[in-house]
């Protein structure tokens, strides 16, 4: 059997690359699969039923090509996540988080429910054993003028005196990332990209620092335009990918190109 070359993307669909790759072979695993929105063809099926048989087929074919300390993220709507959370429990993973991504895009402007401005990413592990390298992701803290006092005298907590770490707070499962529909605005317009749903590379970045160490194997089978590739190249680790759209591929090796750091 073929074995797929690590750093490096293919240009095929996502069953038959998953058959070039071997069990238990990469670190972490970030798949923005299509969510039966009709964004674009590669986006529709004929039924919900058909949406979560392509789904649960994939998942099927991913899940034993992570390692037992692999972590494996999946983002889609909070409906679907909803199934595939129990799809991904029953098969044995184990769950660490349901992350609300806030896009802070205001597409939506629903009028008979709540307007939509979140996706979900859900964040699981093959055990209990996995890299999380909580102090590469923290976050600003909110009150800066409270930390800077408390960076002096610290804060009484418990009886005990308690300074703010020096990256910051830990980062919590809501995430605000605006769109790269909004982050790419001309004079105030958005344009149109190439590709329907591309994901914020600094998004993807801090899933990488979080899961996976320099070096590592992160795998991508959705690869869109390249941005979880770029991000682990970006990030000193390997990466290996595919998607069905040549073109895509063509987008996302020029964007690896650009990239300096092995």
């Amino acid at each position: 059997m073929l074995k797929v070359e690590t750093n490096k993307l293919y240009v095929m669909d996502c069953f038959k690359f998953l058959k070039l790759v071997p069990e238990e072979f990469v670190d972490l695993i970030i798949i923005d699969p299509p969510y039966n929105m009709k964004k674009d063809k590669w986006d529709k099926f004929n039924s919900t039923e058909d949406f979560f048989k392509f789904t649960n087929s994939y998942l099927d074919m991913l899940i034993p090509k992570l390692k037992v300390t692999g972590s494996f993220y999946i983002f889609n709507s909070p409906f679907n996540c909803a199934f595939i959370l129990k799809y991904l429990l029953d098969k044995g993973l184990t769950f660490q988080n349901w992350i609300t991504w806030d896009k802070r895009d205001g597409l939506s402007a629903a009028k008979r429910k709540y307007t939509s401005s979140q996706e979900t990413i859900l964040f699981l592990t093959r055990s209990h054993k996995y890299t999380f390298n909580v102090d590469d992701v923290r976050i600003p803290y909110d009150s800066l003028e409270r930390i800077e006092h408390a960076k002096k005298k610290g804060i009484l907590k418990n009886d005990k005196r308690w300074y703010p770490h020096p990256k910051g707070k830990l980062c919590t499962d809501v995430w605000h990332f605006s769109s790269e529909r909004h982050k790419n605005k001309i004079n105030g317009k958005t344009p149109k990209l190439p590709h329907a749903t591309p994901k914020p590379l600094d998004l993807i970045e801090r899933i990488i620092k979080a899961s996976s160490n320099p070096g590592d194997l992160v795998l991508d089978c959705f690869v869109g335009i390249g941005t979880t590739a770029v991000a682990a190249k970006g990030l000193g680790r390997n990466f290996i990918g595919c998607d069905i759209n040549p073109e895509y591929i063509k987008i996302a090796n020029q964007r690896l190109k650009m990239i300096k750091n092995e």
